[in-house]
């Protein structure tokens, strides 16, 4: 009679980072193996900078003296990233229903590490789409204002905020059935965040509750942040009285850390209990 023996699995902190960055590895993998992720990850943004530049922009009136295309750049880079942070939701799921998870369970490894792999290889593709992104922003007239060590601040806050989203889509992806309730649920979800900002027109231009709702939204944090540390504001312009705006750079890691603390636990709980089912 032969007996099977329990998966022995590692613990500890260090033995989560090395199988997270195990699986991290394994997803960058794809990115060389199906190329066409990559290329359609950066197709949409590229197009939202040239869409909204030309075709939008004399359209929009910005406070200040400022260029447009300088007000919206900052905006679509907190766009794509958030966007792009629905990778994880949508690489999880997948794994899922091919049954590549059931295979890791039973691996002897830290039963966090798919989730920190999965979440840590989308900030390197948030990576790669920033580069392209400022390549295009620069090629259409947008410009780095303020020092390199600012810019630098900006780049990483929004690599911190798409890292949290992150987290939230891989709660989303374990709990939903398929890849296409994904990105139809994480749809619902982001586009009134993004569009209901100021990423692409004034705050000035909302009234109301729904001002207010502008003036709070974390991605209006992350897009003012970025605009103060890239240099593309305009002197002249009043501050907003929300607090929310005066401190966006405290405001965006407030979230972040918010969402991590709040989604990372709830992400990890839900992964070992669908290994119950």
């Amino acid at each position: 009679m032969t007996t099977t023996e329990p998966t022995v699995r590692r613990g500890g902190v260090t033995g989560m980072v090395n199988d997270g960055w195990v699986m991290a590895k394994r997803n960058l993998i794809k990115i060389k193996r199906v190329p066409d992720i990559l290329v359609f990850v950066l197709i949409s943004p590229i197009m939202f900078v040239l869409l909204f530049a030309y075709v939008f922009g004399g359209a929009i009136d910005v406070p200040g003296d400022i260029d447009y295309k300088e007000f919206l750049v900052p905006g679509i880079f907190a766009q794509t990233v958030v966007f792009g942070a629905t990778f994880t939701g949508y690489g999880l799921a997948d794994d899922m229903q091919k049954g590549i998870i059931d295979r890791f369970r039973s691996l002897p490894m830290s039963q966090s590490a798919v989730l920190v792999g999965r979440t840590t290889s989308d900030v390197a593709y948030n990576v790669i789409t920033l580069v392209i992104m400022s390549i295009t922003g620069l090629v259409v007239g947008w410009r780095i204002r303020e020092g390199v060590l600012d810019a630098l601040l900006g780049f990483l806050l929004l690599l911190v905020f798409a890292y949290a989203i992150s987290w939230i889509m891989a709660y989303v992806g374990l709990i939903v059935p398929s890849v296409e309730v994904v990105n139809n649920a994480s749809f619902i979800v982001i586009m009134p965040l993004t569009f209901v900002s100021n990423a692409f027109v004034p705050q000035e231009s909302f009234d109301g509750v729904l001002k207010t709702f502008v003036e709070w939204n974390p991605v209006s944090a992350v897009t003012q942040a970025c605009r103060e540390l890239f240099g593309n504001t305009a002197p002249g312009v009043p501050v907003p009285d929300s607090w929310a705006m005066q401190h966006p750079e405290a405001y965006t890691l407030l979230w972040a850390a918010a969402i991590v603390a709040v989604f990372a636990p709830l992400s990890v709980r839900q992964y070992r209990l669908s290994a119950k089912k």
